[in-house]
Formats: C-alpha cells, structure tokens, sequence
C-alpha cells in the first residue's frame, strides 16, 4: 500500500480549504443578500407553502441548510415564528441544500474548473481590501467559490488511486456485499461523517468523490446521502438544547421528517435507482448505466447522485406535506411544554448563539432588548403597587424588583458579550459597526434604569422603617412624577419595537422634558412643605431622593431611545447615579 500518514494529512487539509473555501461562499452570499434576505424570511408567517419557498430560497442565497435551520430554531425561540410555521421552512431548506451537490457534481467533474477558480480569484482579490461594501462582499463571494473548487480539487488528487491501492477498495468492498444490510450501514456512515465535518455540503462533496474515484458503486453513495439527511439535524438539535420548548420542536421536528423520509426512501431505494439511472442515459444520450464501473459512468454517476439527492427530497415534501400536522402532534406529546420552566426570564432570542449573518445576530440582540424593556416596565409597575397599594406584600415586592435588577445585570452580560462576538466578524458594514455600539449603549442604560428602580425600592424600607409618611398631596405629587417616568416607558418600548432608525424622537423628547419639569416642579414644593414643618425631615430626604432618580431615570429612557434611533440629541447624563 503506497498511501501513507502524510498522503492522509494532505486529504485532511483539502478537505479543510474546500470547507474554508464552502464558509466565505456562503458569507459573502448572505452579505450580498442583506435586506433582501430578510425580506424573503418575511414569507414564513404566512403558511407552510410559503413557508417551503421561504426555507428553499433563504438556502439557496446561503448556500447552508445549516443557517436557514439554526435560523427557523432560533425565530421559534424568539417567538417571530411558530412552531407550526416553521415546518414549512424545514423542509424547504432540505430541498434548497441539494444545489450545493449539483454545483459541484457540474463544475467540479464534468468541467475543468479549477484554472477558471483561480482566474476568478485574481481578479477579485484586490476588490477585499475595496472601501465599497457592496464591491467587497462580491469579491469575497467569488474568491470563497474559487477556494471551494480549488479545494475540491485537491481532495480528488490527495484520495488514495484505486488502482495503486487496491487495499482500500478491498475493506470498502468487505462491507457492500451484504446488499440491504450494507445500505443501512452507508446510511449510518453518511451520518457520522456529516457530524464529523459539521457541514452536510461538504459530507455530500465528498460522497460524489468517492464515487467518482471509483471507491463506492452507485446505491452506496445514496445510501450516504440518505445519512447526511439524518446528520444535518443534528446541529439544529444542537442549537435547540438551550432554546424554549418551542425550538426544541422544531429541531424535532426536523429529525423526524428526515428520518421518516429516509426510512420510506431505502425500501424504495432499487427501483427508485434505476430510474435515476434510466434519467441521467436519457437526458445524456448515452447507453452507459451509472452502476458500471467505467470514467463515464462515474462522471455521470456524480449527476445521478445529484438527481437522487433533489428528488429524494422534493418527494419527501410532497408525500409528507399532508401528514405534517400528524408528526407536529407527535412532536408535541414527546417534547411537552412544561410551564413554568419556560416563563422565567432567560435569554430567548440569542440562545442559539450567533448566526452565521452578523445582520441578523444584530436582530436577535435588539429583540433580547426589548425583553429588557419589558422587565423595566415590570419593575416601573412594581415600584408604583409598592408605594401605593396599602394591601400590598412589600417584602415580596421588593424581592421581586431585586430579582428583576440582577436580572438586568445578567441579560446586559450576556447581550454585550454577544455584541462583541458579532463584532468579531471581518469587514463588517459601519452601519451594522455603528449599530453594534448604539446596542452597547442601550443595554447599559436600561441596566442603569432597572439599578435606580431597585434603589428606590429599598428606599421605601428605610421609610417604612422611619414610621414616616407623606402628606397627601406630596403622595399626590410623587404618583404623578411616576405616571410621567410610566409615559416615557411606554414611548421607549414603542421605539425599542421600531424598525432600526425609525424611532420617534420628538415625542421621546417631549416626554423627558415633561419629567424635567414635573421634578422640577415638585422639588419646589417639597422645599416649601419642609420649611413650613408639614412633614419630618427624614421623609422629606426620602421623598426628593426618590424624585430625584427618577428624574434620572427619566434621562437614561431618553438615551435608550436615541440609541434606538442611532442618534444623539444632547449629552448623555451619567452623574448622581450612584
């Protein structure tokens, strides 16, 4: 056997420079897409036939099954998709993720592609370093496909010759002679090899060399595709352990559908071979069957492959369309929903971690947010029942406004610290840049508006421990000081839900001023009321020490919503936070 160790690590490195090369592909399509993108994931809240053209198209653009799964998981587990819509987008992604096999089955076996991949690579590699967004994220496109191809070239000259290694194609003979049983092994090794490499296009890349070289016969090399069906679940599983129960169905979901499919798929497998076999010499005009062992019925076979590979998975939408609202059932009553394990406050929207698009990372991170907002609301109601509901549990209020600071603490973390993972993406656009810091920005302040709630909290200890109490006007005047703060919470939730730079700064500005003027206002009375003696000192602190970071509060929700609208008006106010 002339094969040797450094022979096996030269495969290893072309694999890695075709995967390498399939990545920045894949990126650069996304970038170029942009807001198209996004738009066209618009059609999967309408229904399951959309939702199918919605999941083909977002993967084809991609050029991963991968992210357009990993993406449906995370939408369900941000509640921008149902479970139920999702399914539509699933197997829509199973059909989109065979053009990568038809793409490398036409350039990279029945054409010389390699010189032209690096031709495109020098003419595009300058425009990287380009000032031109657009123009860059073209050249990293092309430069990614050139990689691709030249490192599937490189696999098929670094996989050991048949014929000067006859070893290697007697143990994978060992194993095809047991006829069903060998299938059912291929599927477990198409499989494992998927999960291995973390990418099914580069699974299904190497299946077609395999046979192309003359490794495997025909059924074989199905019967891998059928596994590297199964194996590409896996990463949305993945990406579902950490999601709601609602993400972990739609990973669910997807295995079982793959797996059903297969299942139907390998006891129909013979007879749905030949007629790929009977396709592939008609529409090529040849008599060269696809199971022979001849250079065109391997080249030829790579095609064939490709066939099976479409409509293996176009007819698994077909015969399973009808029957999704069965499995949806099935996959409810093995993955219940369990409660309360899923109303607690956690990170519902980045959970899955970064997705392969920084754009829309950027749009996990800003809907993670907006729970933040809702938490300050929380905490705004909370702080009002505390001062002014007489039946009210005060103890368990304020343990419950202290759970939902330390909250904040922790969802500002998490999001910040996802932020820097988006940022570490090369050459992204200043916009998405600029976004990224304005995000940063935000959470801070909502982090500093959930501090100031909770001190004011523990403020009414020190007052109900003091025996004190306010006259009633100065209750009077402290509720509407609140209902002021509770206006501008509610313009800066109305921003927050904004579409980027759409945020109505006008009324977020006349909101904080109308906080201004009322502590303004009230500070003067309550100096007026302190020297006339209508109440003990101590209560008077506590009473403008509470107007007072609200009045900050105040200031922080107007920096909440300029970050909203990528915008200052005036400077951030940080002193007296303390």
């Amino acid at each position: 056997m002339s094969y040797s160790l450094f022979d096996f690590l030269q495969l290893i490195g072309s694999l890695g420079i075709f995967i390498f090369g399939m990545k920045i592909f894949s990126e650069g399509l996304q970038k170029i897409a942009g807001s198209r993108l996004k738009g066209i994931l618009g059609g999967m809240t309408q229904n399951r036939i959309s939702g199918v053209v919605t999941g083909f198209a977002t993967t084809a653009i991609t050029q991963s099954s991968t992210t357009t799964t990993v993406m449906a998981v995370s939408f369900v587990n941000a509640g921008l998709l149902t479970f139920v819509q999702s399914t539509g987008v699933i197997m829509g992604a199973n059909i989109g993720t065979t053009i990568t096999a038809w793409m490398v089955a036409i350039f990279g076996f029945k054409t010389q592609i390699t010189p032209i991949a690096l031709a495109v690579i020098g003419i595009f590699f300058a425009f990287l370093f380009s000032g031109n967004s657009r123009l860059r994220n073209i050249a990293e496109t092309m430069v990614g496909f050139g990689i691709l191809f030249i490192g599937l070239e490189f696999i098929k000259g670094s996989v050991p010759d048949i014929n000067t290694n006859p070893e290697i194609f007697a143990f994978l003979d060992s194993y095809t002679d047991y006829g069903f049983l060998s299938l059912i092994l291929f599927v477990i090794v198409g499989a494992i090899l998927t999960l291995l490499t973390q990418s099914s296009s580069a699974a299904t890349a190497i299946t077609l060399v395999m046979l192309f070289e003359g490794w495997i016969p025909f059924p074989i090399a199905a019967a891998m595709i059928l596994g590297e069906n199964i194996g590409t679940t896996v990463t949305a599983n993945i990406a579902a352990l950490v999601g709601n129960v609602h993400a972990k169905r739609a990973a669910r979901f997807h295995f079982f559908f793959n797996i059903i499919g297969v299942i139907w798929m390998l006891l129909l497998i013979y007879p749905f071979l030949h007629m790929m076999d009977v396709a592939i010499q008609y529409f090529f005009s040849t008599d060269v069957s696809v199971m022979g062992t001849s250079a065109e019925a391997r080249t030829n076979g790579t095609l064939a492959l490709s066939l099976f590979h479409t409509s293996f998975n176009i007819l698994n939408v077909l015969l399973l369309f009808a029957f999704v609202p069965m499995l949806v059932r099935f996959v409810e009553y093995i993955q219940p929903d369990r409660g309360g394990e899923d109303e607690e406050f956690h990170l519902r929207y980045i959970s899955a971690g970064p997705m392969t698009s920084p754009g829309f990372s950027v749009e996990q991170a800003h809907k993670e947010a907006q729970q933040m907002g809702d938490i300050i609301e929380k905490m705004h109601h909370s702080v009002q029942e505390l001062l002014f509901d007489p039946k009210a549990d005060r103890a368990k209020l304020v343990e419950k406004i202290h759970k939902y600071e330390e909250t904040t603490d922790q969802i500002e973390v998490e999001i910040s610290d996802y932020l820097v993972r988006i940022s570490e993406h090369t050459n992204l656009e200043h916009s998405l840049t600029e976004r990224i810091r304005f995000m940063q920005t935000m959470i801070n302040d909502m982090e500093r508006i959930a501090d100031i709630y909770y001190q004011i909290a523990k403020l009414t200890e020190r007052f109900d421990e003091s025996s004190s109490s306010w006259p009633e006007v100065a209750s009077s005047e402290m509720a509407e000081m609140l209902e002021a703060v509770g206006k501008a919470i509610v313009i800066m939730q109305e921003n927050l839900a904004a579409n980027s730079g759409n945020a109505n700064l006008d009324k977020a500005l006349v909101a904080e001023q109308h906080v201004d003027a009322t502590r303004d206002q009230y500070r003067d009375t309550h100096y007026a009321r302190l020297e006339a003696g209508e109440y003990a000192a101590r209560a008077g602190v506590i009473f403008i020490d509470m107007l007072n970071r609200l009045e900050r509060i105040g200031d922080h929700i107007l920096n909440v919503n300029e970050s909203a609208a990528g915008r200052r008006l005036k400077a951030v106010r940080t002193d007296g936070d303390d």
